[in-house]
This record gives C-alpha cells, sequence and structure tokens, in this order.
C-alpha cells in the first residue's frame, strides 16, 4: 500500500464503481432488448447507482468524474420522473454514457486521461435531453474527431442562494470532509464561502478529532434547491443546513445576465458544467442546435411502467461486509486441510480397540457435522450467481448482430444459477466466444431465415442449470448449424485430417476445436483468425470441466459446458482397483450392484454392457483404461457403479470394491503434470495416500476410444497415485450408506 491514507478507501471505491456500473450496464442492456414498457424499478436503480458513483468521486476530487456524472444522473432523473421520453436513441446514449463513465473511473484508478472531445460529445448529447431535445445518434457519440465540438449555449437561470453549513462536532468520526463538500458546492456556480471561527478552541483544548468551523455559503447558480442538497446528502444527519433563495439576489442576478458577460476573476466554469443542474420549470428556451442535429427521428418510445409499490430504495437489504478475496482463500484453504485431518482421525479411531473407540466416535461423528456445516458456509461465502457473467451478454449480442446486419434475440434461463467465484471469473471469455461463433457462423440473415420458412429473428439460448454436483452451461441457437462439409474441406486444407479418414458426424463437429482452426474465408474483427474455439476448450479443461457440441443441419447448433460447482472440495466414493484407490464424485453414482453372468453380454464392436431392469448400460473397466493387470477383471467378481454422464445417459464402472463414502479436498493436477484424460484432479486421503478423483465423461469418452480402435495413444492412460505413505497403512473403511445388491 502507498504512503496515500485514503489508498485502501480508494480502492473500496473504485471496486464498488465497478459493481454498480456493471449493473447499470446490464439494466440498460435489457431495457435496450425489451419491447415492453420500461420498469421505473431499473431507472431507479441506475439513477442511484450514477448518483453513487458521484458522491464517492466527489470525497476524492476526481472532478472530470463528477462533471459527467453530474449530467449523467440529471438525464435519468428526468427519464424516472417522465419528464423526457425513453427512446431507443435516447437508451442508447444511456449505454454511451454508461461506457464513457466506465472510462472515467478506469483513467482516475490508473491516473491518466481520457479523451476530452469524447466528454464534451456526450455531455452535449445529455444537455440536449435536459433542454427536452433528442440526443445525436448513438453511433456517432463514440468517434474521435479532431475539431471543437459545438456546445449548446446555457440558457439564462442563475439563481442566488444563501446556504448556512453548521457540522456536528463528531463530523469526520464519520468519515466525512467539509472541504471536499465546500469544492463540489462551488463547481455549482460562483460561491462566496466565509468561515466562522468563533467556537475554535485554544491551541491546548483543541482535539483534532473534533471539528469546530461553520461556513456561510452565497451561491450564486443555474441549479435547484434540491442539486444543493444532492451535494449534503451524504452529511445531512450530521451537520445543521440551511438553504434559503435570495429573491433579491436572484432578480439583481436575472438583471446583470442581459447585460454583456464579463468573465469572472474566479476560475471558469466550463458552460457544459453550469448547465447540468436545471429544474425542468427552468425550461424556458429553445431546443439548442445539437438536438436539431440527431441524425434520425426517435424510434418507438418506451413507457416507463412502475410496479405497485415501486419508486425509491428498497427496504429490509441485508447488511453486508466487503472482505479480500485472498482472506476468503486462506478460509477455504484452512477448511480444507481441516477436512484432511478429519479423515485422518477416522481412520485411527477405526484401528482402535472397540471398547475404546465408541466414545470417540460419537464425539467424531459430531465434529463431522459441524465440519461440514463450517466448509459449506465457508464455500457459500465464495458461491455467487453466473448472472455477472450472463449480464454481459445482451450487449455483447445487440452489439454484434447490429454490425453483422442481422436479427437476433437472446434468452437467458438460470442467471441465478451459483458457481464458485473462481469460475465465474474464468466463463467470460469462453461464453463471448461462443456467442460470437453462433452470431457469426451459425445465426442466417434475415432474408436467409425468411427464405427457408424461419422467423426472421434468431434465438440464441443460454442456459445455466445445476447438474450432477456441476453446473451446466448450454449457448444454442435455432441456425443453420454446422456446415460439416465446409469443415471438412477447411480440416483437409489444413492437414488437421487426411483425405482418406472416414469421421462420423460428431468427430467432424469436433475439428472445429483443432487450434487454428476456422471457416472463414476473410479475417474480420469478429472472426477468421483461427483463435476461438480452442482456447476455450483450453480453458474449460483447464477448469476441471468440459465442453461438447451438437449439431442439426437447418435446425441450429449447441454447445454444452460442464463445470464442477467449486474447486475446493467434494464428497466422493472411495473405491479400489487392485491397491490403487480411486473417488467417484457421489453426485454422479445412482447405483451399485454386482451383476450375474446372465446380465453381462458383449456388441459387435467389443464393448461390454450390462442389462439392468431391462436397460443395457454399456460397462467401462478401469483396469483395462489406466493398464491395471492384477485387478478383478470378471464383472460378477466386482461391483459395477452405475454413473450419470452427461446428456443423462447411464454408464457402469466395473471396480474391485467399495471403501466408503468421504468428503475429500480437490488438488489440481494442472500444477505439475497437463490435463490427464479421465482424471480431473487428485486428493489426500486419511491414511496421507493421494487418490486421483476421476472425471467420469472423460472416462467414457476414453472407453469409445477404445471400443472405435482410435489411434490416439494419449486416450491410454497408466497413471497410479503416488504412495505417500505419511499416516502408516492403509486398511479398507466402511461402505458407508451406499448399498451392493447382487444381481438376479
Amino acid at each position: 500500500m502507498s504512503g496515500d491514507p485514503l489508498e485502501q478507501f480508494k480502492a473500496t471505491f473504485f471496486e464498488e464503481c465497478s459493481e454498480l456500473l456493471a449493473d447499470s450496464e446490464s439494466r440498460l442492456g435489457g431495457i435496450r432488448l425489451s419491447d415492453g414498457p420500461v420498469d421505473i424499478e431499473d431507472l431507479n436503480a441506475i439513477f442511484r447507482a450514477i448518483h453513487s458513483v458521484k458522491g464517492g468521486a466527489g470525497a476524492f476530487e476526481f472532478t472530470d468524474l463528477i462533471g459527467f456524472a453530474h449530467v449523467f444522473e440529471t438525464v435519468l432523473d428526468k427519464l424516472r420522473n417522465h419528464e423526457a421520453e425513453t427512446t431507443e436513441h435516447v437508451i442508447d446514449t444511456m449505454i454511451a454514457c454508461n461506457d464513457h463513465l466506465i472510462s472515467l473511473v478506469d483513467a482516475a484508478r490508473d491516473e491518466t486521461v481520457t479523451d476530452d472531445a469524447v466528454t464534451q460529445r456526450l455531455k452535449a448529447a445529455l444537455n440536449a435531453l435536459i433542454d427536452g431535445g433528442q440526443p445525436a445518434a448513438a453511433e456517432n457519440l463514440h468517434e474521435h474527431v479532431s475539431e471543437g465540438v459545438e456546445l449548446p449555449v446555457p440558457p439564462h437561470g442563475n439563481r442566488r442562494y444563501k446556504i448556512s453549513f453548521i457540522p456536528h462536532p463528531e463530523l469526520f468520526k464519520y468519515a466525512n470532509e467539509p472541504l471536499l463538500l465546500l469544492r463540489e458546492l462551488a463547481g455549482l456556480g460562483t460561491a462566496e464561502i466565509v468561515v466562522d471561527t468563533s467556537k475554535l478552541p485554544t491551541i491546548e483544548a483543541l482535539d483534532p478529532d473534533l471539528s469546530y468551523l461553520s461556513w456561510t455559503i452565497n451561491l450564486l447558480a443555474d441549479c435547484s434547491e434540491d442539486d444543493i442538497r444532492e451535494v449534503f446528502e451524504f452529511v445531512e444527519d450530521d451537520c445543521d443546513l440551511t438553504i434559503a433563495l435570495d429573491e433579491v439576489g436572484d432578480a439583481a442576478a436575472a438583471q446583470a445576465e442581459d447585460a454583456p458577460e464579463e468573465p469572472p476573476a474566479s476560475e471558469p466554469t466550463p458552460p457544459d458544467e453550469s448547465d447540468t443542474g436545471k429544474e425542468p420549470a427552468q425550461q424556458n428556451v429553445p431546443t439548442p442546435a445539437v438536438a436539431a442535429a440527431a441524425a434520425t427521428a426517435p424510434a418507438g418510445n418506451k413507457p416507463v411502467q412502475a410496479k405497485p409499490g415501486g419508486g425509491g430504495a428498497q427496504s429490509g437489504t441485508v447488511g453486508s461486509i466487503r472482505v479480500e478475496l485472498d482472506r476468503v482463500d486462506r478460509l477455504v484453504n484452512m477448511v480444507g486441510e481441516l477436512v484432511i485431518t478429519q479423515a485422518m482421525l477416522k481412520q485411527r479411531i477405526g484401528e482402535l480397540p472397540a471398547d475404546m473407540s465408541t466414545g470417540l466416535s460419537q464425539g467424531f461423528d459430531d465434529l463431522v457435522m459441524h465440519t461440514r456445516e463450517l466448509q459449506e458456509s465457508v464455500m457459500a461465502v465464495r458461491m455467487q450467481p453466473v448472472n455477472s457473467v450472463f449480464a454481459r451478454m445482451p450487449r455483447l449480442v445487440r452489439d454484434l448482430a447490429a454490425k453483422l446486419d442481422k436479427k437476433v434475440q437472446l434468452v437467458m434461463t438460470g442467471e441465478m444459477t451459483e458457481v464458485d467465484k473462481t469460475v465465474i471469473e474464468q466463463l467470460a471469455d469462453p461464453l463471448t466466444h461462443m456467442i460470437r461463433n453462433s452470431l457469426d457462423h451459425g445465426i442466417e440473415t434475415a432474408a436467409e431465415r425468411t427464405d427457408s420458412g424461419k422467423p426472421e429473428t434468431a434465438t440464441i439460448h443460454l442456459i445455466a442449470e445445476h447438474r450432477g454436483g456441476r453446473i451446466e452451461i448450454r449457448v444454442s441457437d435455432d441456425g443453420r448449424g454446422i456446415n460439416r462439409q465446409r469443415v471438412q474441406e477447411k480440416a483437409i486444407e489444413k492437414g488437421v485430417i487426411s483425405r482418406d479418414d472416414n469421421l462420423t458426424d460428431e468427430q467432424i463437429d469436433e475439428l472445429i476445436f483443432a487450434p487454428g482452426f476456422s471457416t472463414a474465408d476473410a479475417v474480420t474483427d469478429v472472426s477468421g483468425r483461427g483463435v476461438g474455439m480452442d482456447v476455450v476448450r483450453r480453458n474449460i479443461i483447464g477448469l476441471g470441466g468440459r465442453i461438447s457440441v451438437r449439431s442439426e443441419p437447418d435446425r441450429g447448433t449447441q454447445f454444452t459446458l460442464s463445470l464442477p460447482l467449486t474447486l475446493a472440495v467434494l464428497d466422493g466414493m472411495v473405491v479400489a482397483v487392485a491397491d490403487e484407490k480411486y473417488i467417484i464424485p457421489l453426485t454422479s453414482i445412482v447405483e451399485s450392484i454386482r451383476p450375474s453372468k446372465k446380465q453381462l453380454n458383449r456388441l459387435s464392436n467389443g464393448a461390454d454392457v450390462v442389462s439392468v431392469r431391462g436397460n443395457y448400460i454399456r460397462l467401462i473397466r478401469l483396469y483395462h483404461l489406466f493398464g491395471i493387470p492384477q485387478a478383478t477383471q470378471e464383472p460378477d467378481k466386482g461391483i459395477v457403479v452405475i454413473v450419470e454422464i452427461e446428456g443423462g445417459e447411464l454408464v457402469g464402472v466395473l471396480v474391485d470394491d467399495l471403501l466408503g463414502q468421504q468428503q475429500v479436498v480437490i488438488k489440481s493436477l494442472e500444477h505439475n503434470y497437463d490435463p490427464v484424460s479421465g482424471i480431473s484432479a487428485a486428493t489426500i486421503l486419511g491414511n496421507g495416500r493421494v487418490a486421483l478423483i476421476l472425471d467420469i465423461d472423460g472416462l467414457n469418452m476414453m472407453a469409445q476410444s477404445k471400443n472405435n480402435g482410435s489411434r490416439n495413444t494419449n486416450q491410454t492412460l497408466a497413471i497410479a497415485p503416488p504412495a505417500l505413505a505419511i499416516a502408516g497403512a492403509e486398511k479398507p473403511t466402511d461402505h458407508g450408506n451406499m448399498e451392493v445388491k447382487d444381481g438376479a
């Protein structure tokens, strides 16, 4: 941390700004895409966000940020009070202003400057709205120009206010700074400030934590009393504040404004700054030229609709505190170590004589219960809804659809599905790539869709849901589907496959994940560089997840991401294959059986299946995939664990024995090994030995590859967990609550 005592508070301010402006961006995007009336609560929330940004910026004297946010919130106030129409151009202007406010926050954080021409242009557009006009076309708002910007001339309407500001002695205890408030107040117009020092004690009696001064301010400004009260909003309970309109001074000021203006002796306030605080009743001037320069007439208006009982800040909110993520991570790691210690303690108790272990077992059961509650509570701190990522997608779809001249709607489901924060942070790029891929390659133009008998507006579905202890995210469209002939030709051209390769449709679809692969003929700012889906797959695998694709010609394409809910702990079943121990995630297990010989069959392609209540289930032999010849090789002599894989299909995993349920701490293999097929992570058992956590879907793909005679030797893995004999010899534990059924 630097020597600046405010640095810690600045960091908190910037973090809050990021959250507030991200929420505003999401709400503005939702308003833009909605066909119905504008929800007044959305406008209220956006207004509060911008107002909070302005208030926080005032504490740190970020003048550019304060000035722009002030104009922005003035327009939002008009919109939510039904004093301006919410046309599409107005919403586009709000989106552009929100983007620029993000840039101003970034500039304040990085101590850099933004393009003032952009700031002035957007202020001009906002002032046009304040004066009752329409902004320039939104597409012109971000353009950089070298010429000066013609700003609207502010109307004459200055008023003279007399303000008495008497802070309470305890003002400083609440981190308030009167001088910052006075500076912000002076920014509204021309201020004459007189300080009263009559209550200032002698130096011996002075307490630096108390406030002794008070101020009288004569303010000449084109603003309302509400604008002045906003400056003191955060200290009104900690001061005596009086605001009076000086009618005599107001009339004199009006007469003076008719005379030629002379520059004031003090530092002048830019014209657009003094124009930002006007009340609607004061708008008695013609619409400025900026409003007339709108490129197009406003599109359909969006009426503002209030919900019953809406308006104002929400009540009954739950208090919260901010905690550094590193502290939460350390707490999660400590709980993980506690889980490992608990497993070791269980191992030791199991080795004691029965007369000694009875009392310990009862206490240990309580320890297990409390440890689980602690672990769940700690993990809940890290869990966040995927909405923080999903909220970025409507804007992406809208902007990219406009660039590609396509009509697309985005339908999102399951935005409040929760997942570990670490997973969320790395979801944005993969989702962005997949949606861009759907828009660019999958979705047809409106004319093409009409010719094909489809609605001219395409639909992209973005769905998140919990499934089998994991989170599954699907991105699907109703476009043209994957052009498999085109994909195959490009793959041959790039040497990914040869002309002699006889690939199934599914294998052709998988080619889009090949490094550097792209079917685009030209490189654009949207696609064509061959960087995308291979990076997506690599990132997802790095998270312990997987990605698959399904496509039907003229019906559309669906990408499916499957990711762990948390990267910290899981409940698993410890299984034995010869002397090796593996963990199967408990959420994937349906049941376990010991099949009879008559339940076993072999298909023509060599795949083994087991009949369970009339259904044939494919059998995966772990000893075969992992090269463990000492294991039980006859299913009727071992145990078949029935598990659910992606898509809801059931498969059976042949193991020697079940050793019991156990909560395990996930240890990534990525730091020491490359991604390993069929293995998602590792863990430490109660006896100190390392066990590998199985990736059931990965095992299924390995088994199918073997059955199909794949030449890819990387799909076969011979790996055994290293024996870290920390806690002595291993002893099988009880089977927990898992029932093993004999086949009939």
